[in-house]
């Protein structure tokens, strides 16, 4: 049974959630703290705990403080941000991913809200997802874009070798837990003269996908936007499907490639879904697909990625264990047999120029 660690400063929010996590036989919350300072002292004198679900609005010591007093005193601990200012802060949530929290929840305002079904529901896969996750080392400050041109220096040679690339092709990218750092080690590095557009879908919920956008494409060459229905797709462009809906890529009347967004039932237990990306990707009029996948939970892209693989030429990179936050996806793709490549984070930007080339 995975020991949790509750921390927020409501009484009654510690309560209910606490029901939540104690109503799963997987989990059992061990000790809860009021504010970060709290927090801070049943941690430096003993470390015992599987999880910790940590809210953002504290006294004394807020959620965003608390990382980083961890960080400091490198204690590693698996962090899930559970906090009612996550929707409308999303920024904030940006930084608690980048100072080590694994994955987050929108709560709702009032305690009473979160006893419904899908809120608990999601809650609970989300602290599934994180209890099996990989404990991350002490984590840094975000990458500055200096820092990032550096290792691209050693993309220049690749770069070199990757302008003799022929054909038209396009990059499609699937990522979920621990996906958002995880981008942060692949995006920055690609070149802003990539011989290929890039679409890319990360399980987030809605309203969080425009600050990863921008976050990404502060630290970035290439373009990065949250993708807008009915534009259309150019190379050296990165496309991110917006949160809570499932994102295709068609062909308009000029035969051009465009972005179209369209509700429907979750897949794989999300939405947007990668499989559904990859499918439509059967009819574009590119001459080869370069699907990525990344860390996450589940098997999302694997289905999408085979019946792909019946009408179109696939090239499929997968992120290795060693390097994964969660094992799920990429084992899900390497199990069915369909990676092409299995390599280490660092190395999967590199792999993305040298299959597409750049222009």
């Amino acid at each position: 049974m995975k020991k949790i660690f509750l921390v927020d400063d409501s009484a009654l929010m510690r309560s209910v959630l606490s029901d939540i996590i104690n109503s799963d036989s997987r989990f059992h919350v061990e000790a809860t703290a009021r504010d970060g300072i709290e927090a801070l002292n049943i941690l430096k004198e003993n470390n015992i705990f599987d999880v910790m679900v940590l809210d953002v609005n504290m006294p004394k010591m807020n959620g965003i403080e608390l990382l980083k007093e961890i960080n400091k005193e490198g204690i590693r601990i698996r962090v899930m941000m559970a906090s009612t200012d996550t929707l409308e802060g999303a920024k904030v949530t940006m930084d608690a991913l980048d100072l080590g929290a694994i994955d987050f929840v929108h709560k709702p305002d009032r305690a009473s809200a979160c006893k419904s079904a899908d809120f608990s529901d999601e809650f609970l896969s989300t602290l599934g997802s994180v209890s099996i996750s990989k404990i991350p080392n002490v984590i840094n400050k975000t990458p500055k874009f200096a820092d990032i041109k550096k290792d691209k220096q050693i993309l220049k040679v690749i770069e070199k070798h990757a302008s003799n690339v022929t054909g038209n092709r396009i990059v499609a990218i699937a990522s979920s837990t621990g996906g958002p750092r995880a981008l942060q080690s692949v995006i920055p590095k690609l070149p802003k003269n990539l011989k290929a557009p890039v679409v890319l879908v990360q399980h987030m919920p809605v309203g969080f996908t425009a600050s990863l956008a921008q976050r990404l494409d502060s630290l970035s060459e290439i373009a990065v936007k949250e993708a807008e229905d009915g534009e259309e797709i150019k190379d050296g462009t990165v496309y991110i499907a917006r949160g809570g809906i499932h994102m295709y890529v068609e062909k308009n009347a000029s035969g051009k490639s465009i972005i179209r967004f369209k509700d429907g039932p979750n897949r794989e237990g999300v939405k947007p879904s990668a499989n559904n990306m990859y499918e439509s990707l059967a009819n574009c009029p590119y001459d080869q697909v370069v699907c990525v996948v990344l860390t996450g939970m589940g098997a999302d892209g694997t289905e999408g990625i085979k019946n792909l693989k019946g009408s179109k030429k696939v090239h499929v990179i997968s992120q290795d264990e060693a390097s994964c936050t969660v094992y799920g996806m990429p084992r899900a793709v390497a199990v069915a047999g369909l990676s092409d490549q299995v390599v280490t984070l660092e190395d999967i930007a590199q792999e993305i120029v040298m299959n597409v080339g750049v222009r």
